[in-house]
């Protein structure tokens, strides 16, 4: 048996598929379970509606190890590590396994869709589109869309679950790519200011320092000490000159290097101080803080109250 200790070293588990498969099956018993020797070497991709599935019950707060894509009609809360979203009509809602989260559905009966897939059915075959649902959403997880936009997404929706029905031997290939149109159909609806080109080289530096900036998480355990903790760390890892990489990153989010570095260890933060037993100074050790009294000062200039507040309320 572990020891008090033990328990506390490790973050509360995601929620796998299987665990995702074996609630559904509580409602819908004919659903059947998917090989998991099948998720490992291909990856794992369904789509569902979401009036046979969901139900008005919320869903726990913690991490997935699968992508999510929800088109929602009605209304619904997400709970994000920093952030509470309401969402009345319809909405995109992108979620991804960086992030931990909880949906609470506040209409009578959900409708719409959703559809789930794994890290390796998009990995290596598509980076434009994993690039775009692990990094690009998790500042803005929810789109909000009106009535001809819902009409568009309804439709590619309806095309994957017949899809998934058919026979056709490149089907996946098929989905993969309607993924990618439900992900253009939302970034078309995002701001312009939250987009950028691709094929400028700053696109491309402030792409790679994202991605690397996400890699970083989540933090899994008390011994996961954050690596990279500056713009400096972050340049000399692409090999660029600290002020290129700033003034890239600048040029392109509209946010500092730095900012995009504080507001991700915040959110990291939050979500430790939230749903781990760590005590102040393990969440400070493993975000890259040598002293616990640094780290006060750091979240409390980020979510304007301290560690020990926040965690209390």
């Amino acid at each position: 048996m572990l020891s008090k200790n033990q328990e506390l070293s490790t973050l509360h588990k995601k929620e796998t598929l299987e665990d995702f498969y074996n609630r559904l099956k509580i409602n819908r018993p004919e659903i059947p379970m998917p090989s998991l020797g099948m998720i490992n070497d291909l990856g794992h991709f369904n789509v569902f509606n979401r009036s046979t599935v969901c139900t008005n019950i919320p869903s726990a707060f913690s991490r997935r190890d699968f992508y999510k894509i929800s088109l929602i009609i009605g209304n619904g809360i997400l709970h994000y590590p920093d952030a509470r979203i309401e969402i009345k009509g319809r909405a995109l809602l992108f979620t991804n396994p960086n992030i931990p989260y909880s949906w609470e559905s506040t209409s009578p009966k959900p409708a719409g869709f959703f559809c789930l897939f794994t890290e390796n059915f998009i990995h290596n075959r598509s980076e434009t589109l994993r690039d775009s649902l692990l990094l690009r959403i998790n500042d803005s997880p929810v789109i909000h869309i009106d009535e001809e936009q819902e009409i568009t997404l309804r439709d590619i929706f309806c095309k994957m679950m017949k899809e998934m029905d058919g026979d056709y031997i490149h089907k996946y290939d098929l989905l993969r790519n309607y993924v990618q149109l439900i992900v253009h159909e939302g970034l078309k609806v995002k701001p312009q200011d939250v987009l950028f080109k691709q094929n400028t080289a700053s696109a491309r530096l402030t792409s790679l320092f994202l991605e690397l900036l996400e890699r970083q998480f989540p933090i899994g355990s008390t011994e996961h000490i954050l690596e990279l903790k500056t713009a400096h760390d972050f340049a000399c890892r692409l090999l660029v000159h600290v002020n290129h990489l700033n003034h890239a990153v600048k040029e392109v989010t509209g946010k500092t290097t730095s900012e995009h570095i504080s507001k991700r260890i915040a959110t990291e933060a939050v979500a430790l101080l939230k749903h781990t037993e760590w005590n102040i100074a393990q969440i400070a050790y493993c975000l890259g803080f040598e002293y616990p009294a640094n780290f006060n000062i750091f979240f409390k200039r980020q979510m304007h109250c301290t560690p020990k507040v926040f965690r209390t309320n």
